[in-house]
């Protein structure tokens, strides 16, 4: 979507924001102590703010990837439960933590609050490399699809406990 750093840095918190933000509102945005992790999950009765999401990525995103945003949108909306579950809208660790626990560590106090609610958690994952990571916290894979140039993206969900 921003295929430059300066691009990235300028839009994507706005993004993430329009995605994840609500998590704020609900309570369940969650990091680690000093920030180098960052988890922001919606509960069941929340969504993401669909309209925000598509005023960001429309002033953002170059008018030439719009039809590849509106497959890939199509693509989205087939995977997630059409019954209550915890989205897990973003999770992110800063580059210098990783591999050493700090997203394990953040993953299990979340999927805590997370199973004490019952219900399954779903993700999308637009990075291969964390398919593992999140397999190993109980996600298994229930599909994947690519639109255009973009990164594979993989949807997982978890059962609740």
């Amino acid at each position: 979507m921003y295929p430059t750093s300066e691009q990235y840095q300028q839009c994507f918190p706005r993004f993430l924001m329009a995605l994840g933000g609500r998590a704020f509102e609900a309570g369940t945005a969650w990091g680690t102590s000093d920030l180098s992790a960052i988890a922001l999950w919606l509960p069941p009765s929340m969504d993401p703010d669909g309209e925000a999401i598509a005023a960001v990525l429309t002033e953002t995103v170059s008018p030439d990837k719009h039809p590849d945003l509106q497959l890939l949108a199509d693509e989205i909306a087939r995977f997630p439960p059409d019954y209550p579950h915890w989205y897990l809208a973003w999770f992110g660790v800063e580059p210098a933590t990783q591999g050493v626990g700090v997203g394990s560590r953040l993953m299990e106090l979340c999927l805590k609050f997370v199973d004490a609610d019952h219900r399954p958690a779903y993700l999308e994952s637009s990075n291969p490399r964390n398919v593992s990571f999140y397999e190993r916290h109980g996600f298994v894979v229930i599909g994947r699809t690519q639109v255009g140039s973009g990164p594979p993206l993989t949807f997982m969900l978890r059962s609740g406990r």
